[in-house]
């Protein structure tokens, strides 16, 4: 303790908080307040750099942390002791400790938030198995390795507290860290994953007792007498608060409603509640950070209570008070202190020790459960993740100097190493998220046979898409059809750095990566509401879904779920949407970058849906459906795939359909564009077009709903001014890339890749119509979208605008 220092040992001077600033002879770096903000810039910039840069590795953040607290620290810029007398002074410490353990406090809050007791209550004899396991003979390998430990470099301390801490340091499974590296290997949804979020859960609740237990034993009192006193009363005071705190957040909970804003005297009471069980804790001489982890375990899951809090309390905690933890750890880890080939040994043999515990441990209790080797190997990695939980447990060690510098520093190593090698090896060992080559028949709407069932895939960010997108669905039942309309909506969701846990692990677990949710529906998931009315109303089956993934990747959840559910088309909505002036506004550029890789991956034709208020904000019932639609017909696979889908909306009582062909008048072809085409495979699209075009009159003869015309044109002007003269129906069905001199002629002219020619004339500024606009593209086995110049262009073209 403070009071017991050293005589003649010369303490450092307490900071003062500001000051007077520079013109009047401070130093901004002497005083607490200016050195912390300089402190927080630092850390943030330095390991939000690292994580950029470790990214492609596909590493989580916490590794970047970690090695930013070490870099920040003496083992690499620290060895200039004018940098660390600078920036991080002693005299700075105890503020820069304070920061941050506010920050871990709240954290432990959010980490009690990611556990279900009830979820814990049903894990399963197999979960259950595995997590004893990885908790079972990690311990008592480190145990094993901690009396090497004492006979070597770590003589002289508290035998059963030094025993107690590497035990634990060996056998946790960081939660937080393992739901991130599995969200990231789209891994969450899978048996592997729910059975390692499942024993991670038990593993953490586990090591936190076990924890506690150490920390009980390592206080500064020789007498027994006293953990024990220290111990008993911190279970009692977990009863205390298992009784009271659940009803009372359950009362708050129930008072917020859906869709509406908490209120900010219930955040500020659970706050003060958090902060109020971390002091308890403290005084009764156990962390504080046990008390806010307690009552995050006992705070009620259900409705948007949970939700509205980790929003408020992560980005500032996570943000700017955690990395401080980091550097805080960091100055304590001093790699130079490891020499030698003793030292060295030792830090190779608490890896060996750490990975054999955990990965055997794990392999054999899976194999012993008839789980496949290739998902126990999968299981034993990733149960040997670490993370902050670990670096948590070494600098509690630390700090009651149960740990000494040389092996803190061996045990920071550990678990960095073995946090670092998860990703890679378990991408190595279990890969289930690839492709399946699944061949199945359907995967345009083009068919011989158009009585068959038709599957669509409909995506949607937001509720926003969700309107347009249920009336386009309706449009398309087909009620004429023998097997119907079967549609799959899928609600893409970020996987975010901020995406916490309960947002995103338990939201997963229920409905995923594709999975039905037939249980109940979190508070986030309201969204589905319509789509389920739709299914009552219209008598079409609906399977609503959850993808969550970052934006880099989104495409490949939509692909895979598409082929899996053997989709005929994915329909996108369009990265622009409508202002109340009626122009388009970008929702996030990120979005297009997602369509452009669905149209170069999907394994089925796709639609991109330009929404302009098909049918207004609400779902128009069947009876109630009034839309004209128009196709542009040029020529090529998408036009025809366009007029398909045109002519199976035709069948909806409630649909007027005009398709418009646009042809060459015979003294221009040739005259508008000289391009060099390979005439057989043009000539072949001529015909299957002609073909196409007969069998459709055919079958639409006796359809007065249906209105077919033929337009000469002799250039592209003629051509535009003829679309415009179109603009007054609802909806335009237009393919991708049609064919034809007139195509060509147009492509020029095109600013979105995505859309092609006819799509982007659409949506121009300058073009005046208030319908909604699909673009549709057929898919074709084994032809070369070659998008990627298309995109380079259009990149261009953005920047030069901008």
């Amino acid at each position: 303790m403070a009071s017991n220092a050293t005589v003649g040992q010369k303490c450092p001077s307490p900071m003062k908080a500001t000051s007077n600033g520079l013109f009047q002879g401070d130093n901004p770096l002497d005083f607490a307040l200016p050195l912390a903000i300089l402190q927080i810039c630092l850390v943030v910039v330095l390991t939000r750099g690292l994580a950029f840069l470790l990214r492609p590795l596909r590493q989580p953040r916490v590794i970047a942390e970690i090695i930013g607290g070490i870099l920040l620290g003496p083992s690499v810029l620290g060895r200039n002791k004018s940098y660390l007398q600078a920036i991080f002074p002693a005299k700075s410490h105890t503020v820069l400790d304070t920061l941050a353990n506010i920050g871990l406090i709240f954290f432990l809050f959010l980490a009690g938030l990611e556990i279900d007791p009830k979820a814990l209550r049903r894990t399963g004899k197999t979960a259950l198995a595995i997590a004893v396991s990885g908790i079972g003979l990690p311990f008592v390998l480190g145990i094993g390795s901690s009396v090497l430990f004492r006979a070597t470099i770590a003589k002289g301390v508290n035998a059963s507290a030094f025993h107690v801490f590497m035990g634990v340091a060996l056998s946790i499974t960081a939660f937080p860290v393992l739901a991130r590296i599995l969200a990231e290997l789209k891994l969450l949804t899978t048996d592997v994953g729910r059975m390692a979020m499942s024993a991670a859960a038990v593993n953490d609740v586990a090591a936190w007792i076990l924890l506690a237990l150490a920390v009980a034993l390592s206080g500064s009192s020789n007498s027994p007498i006293v953990s024990l006193w220290v111990l008993l009363s911190g279970c009692a005071f977990v009863i205390v608060l298992v009784l009271i705190v659940p009803p009372i957040f359950k009362w708050m909970a129930n008072r917020c409603q859906e869709g509406e804003p908490v209120e900010e005297m219930y955040i500020c009471a659970t706050l003060v509640c958090v902060l109020a069980a971390g002091f308890v804790t403290d005084a009764i001489g156990i962390h504080a950070m046990f008390g806010a982890f307690v009552v995050g375990v006992l705070f009620p899951k259900e409705g948007p209570f949970a939700g509205a809090l980790v929003e408020k309390v992560e980005d500032l905690v996570s943000g700017l008070f955690l990395p401080l933890y980091f550097v805080s750890s960091g100055l304590k880890t001093n790699i130079a202190t490891i020499q030698g080939l003793q030292s060295w040994g030792l830090l190779a043999l608490v890896i060996f020790t750490a990975c054999f515990g955990k990965i055997v441990g794990t392999v054999v209790v899976s194999r012993s459960c008839k789980v496949p080797l290739r998902e126990a190997l999968a299981l034993g990695f990733l149960m040997n993740t670490k993370g902050l939980v670990e670096l948590i447990v070494l600098n509690i060690g630390k700090d009651r100097k149960v740990l000494n510098d040389q092996t803190f520093a061996i045990m920071v190593l550990m678990a960095l190493f073995t946090t670092f090698m998860t990703t890679p090896v378990v991408m190595a060992v279990y890969k289930p998220a690839r492709r399946r080559n699944i061949d199945y028949k359907y995967r345009t709407i083009e068919r011989k046979n158009t009585g068959t069932k038709l599957r669509i895939l409909a995506c949607f960010h937001s509720t926003r898409n969700i309107p347009s997108m249920i009336n386009l669905l309706e449009a398309s039942r087909g009620v004429d059809k023998r097997e119907g309309l079967s549609v799959y909506a899928l609600h893409l969701m970020e996987l975010s750095e901020r995406s916490s846990a309960i947002l995103m692990v338990h939201k997963a677990r229920k409905n995923g990566l594709p999975f039905w949710n037939k249980g109940q529906r979190s508070d986030s998931e309201h969204v589905v509401v319509a789509f389920e009315a739709f299914q009552q109303l219209s008598q079409v089956t609906v399977k609503s879904m959850t993808s969550i993934s970052s934006m880099a990747d989104m495409h490949e959840d939509i692909c895979t779920t598409a082929e899996n559910k053997r989709a005929a088309i994915i329909i996108l909505p369009f990265h622009k949407h409508q202002r109340m002036d009626g122009s388009l506004e970008t929702t996030r550029t990120d979005l297009r970058w997602v369509n452009l890789r669905v149209l170069e991956h999907a394994p089925c034709s796709v639609g991109i849906l330009v929404d302009r208020g098909l049918g207004g904000t609400t779902h128009v019932s069947a009876s109630n459906v009034s839309y004209s639609i128009t196709v542009l017909f040029f020529g090529g696979h998408d036009d025809r795939e366009a007029l398909a889908y045109g002519a199976r909306m035709a069948e909806h009582p409630g649909i007027r359909l005009n398709v418009i062909r646009f042809v060459l008048e015979p003294e221009t072809i040739g005259e508008i564009v000289t391009v060099d085409m390979q005439e057989s495979s043009g000539l072949k699209s001529i015909s299957q077009d002609v073909e196409f075009i007969a069998q459709f009159r055919h079958r639409t003869s006796k359809d007065d709903s249906v209105r077919y015309e033929e337009k000469a044109v002799r250039n592209a002007i003629e051509t535009i001014t003829a679309i415009r003269g179109e603009g007054r129906c609802n909806l335009f069905l237009v393919g991708r890339m049609p064919d034809g001199e007139l195509a060509l002629a147009l492509r020029m002219r095109s600013e979105c890749p995505e859309l092609g020619p006819v799509g982007s004339l659409l949506v121009s500024p300058d073009f005046s119509t208030t319908a909604s606009v699909l673009v549709i593209q057929q898919y074709r086995e084994n032809v070369a979208l070659n998008l990627a110049l298309d995109m380079e262009e259009s990149s261009g073209k953005d920047s030069e605008s901008n």
